[in-house]
């Protein structure tokens, strides 16, 4: 079974002595894949050690700016939507948990 990876993925298998099998994927399964990739990078996120932290933070964010292209949105829209609703509602920095 395969997942999405980044572009240059299967030129790094190549230039290692690697002949990766890759498929371009259509736009419903792209966009499945993505989510999948998401959920994929999250985990990984949630048991990161401190000292990997913010690189598996920058492969979210990677996987992100996928998910708005791929729905016809720049990113920079995306930042602005963000920053509406940080100042409507507020951000996380006070931690707080309802329940």
């Amino acid at each position: 079974m395969g997942k999405l990876v980044r572009d240059r993925i299967p030129d790094i298998i190549r230039e290692h002595g690697g002949e990766p099998v890759v498929t371009v994927l259509g736009d419903a399964d792209y966009r499945r894949a993505l989510l999948e990739k998401l959920f994929e990078e999250s985990t990984e996120l949630s048991e990161a050690a401190a000292t990997e932290v913010a690189e598996e933070i920058a492969d979210v964010l990677e996987v992100l700016r996928a998910i708005a292209q791929v729905h016809g949105h720049e990113w920079r829209d995306i930042e602005k939507i963000s920053e509406a609703k940080r100042a409507e509602r507020g951000a996380f920095l006070e931690r707080i948990h309802l329940g």
